[in-house]
């Protein structure tokens, strides 16, 4: 896929950023996420970003904590507002377009109420050419994305994703599949397109076995 001739070059990438902590929330390469911004610290920093380069990166919170987002993931993926709107309630709904996921160097001071970090991009530069890379077994992919797409009742256009090379469809379905928040960890912090693939497939399969074996009742 190509890329925006807006997106920055990898050696561009910005070295502070501002983070949304957000559960299940991912943004591969390539890939659009919608977003609702309502909370003011978070309007202040999309407001921010849109002054700046744009950029926003998506981390999970680490669950089990009672505390407000303090602790978070160690990787996560960033993405370019590439679209927004005002609505008359004060929020901004936009859309993210991934750019390249990032590990976090270390945290820095809060502005206006969001959170920045340092991001550290070197092990995730090959996020800018994974357009060529291609799977060892794609037919055997997608066997294994219909059984788990028709155990979860989930609606999805087979025609579009047949259309897709091997990386941006397993960016897509890493971003907007049903998974939980530590199985997409996992998936974003597997470097490689093909041992993703496989990581994914692994996910999918024990969710496919676990319905069978409970008489494939929907979740």
């Amino acid at each position: 896929m190509k890329r925006s001739p807006f997106f920055p070059s990898f050696e561009s990438l910005p070295n502070a950023i501002p983070i949304f902590p957000l559960a299940g929330a991912v943004v591969m390469p390539s890939v659009q996420l919608p977003l609702n911004i309502f909370e003011q610290r978070y309007l202040n920093m999309v407001q921010d970003a849109l002054a700046n380069d744009h950029i926003i990166g998506m981390i999970q919170p680490v669950r089990d904590t009672d505390e407000e987002a303090v602790h978070l993931q160690r990787v996560g993926s960033a993405g370019r507002i590439t679209s927004y709107s005002e609505s008359n309630d004060g929020s901004i709904i936009m859309v993210l377009t991934g750019v390249c996921r990032f590990g976090v160097y270390e945290e820095i001071d809060k502005i206006k109420g969001y959170r920045r970090v340092i991001a550290d991009w070197a092990r995730f530069a090959g996020d800018y050419d994974e357009d060529d890379v291609q799977l060892t077994n794609r037919e055997g992919f997608f066997e294994i994305l219909h059984d788990y797409i028709s155990a979860r009742q989930l609606e999805i256009s087979w025609d579009d994703l047949g259309k897709l090379t091997d990386g941006p469809l397993i960016n897509l379905l890493c971003t907007h599949l049903t998974f939980e928040p530590e199985e997409k960890q996992m998936l974003i912090e597997t470097i490689g397109l093909d041992e993703r693939a496989e990581l994914m497939r692994g996910l999918m399969n024990i969710y496919v076995a676990t319905r069978q074996s409970l008489g494939d009742k929907p979740h």
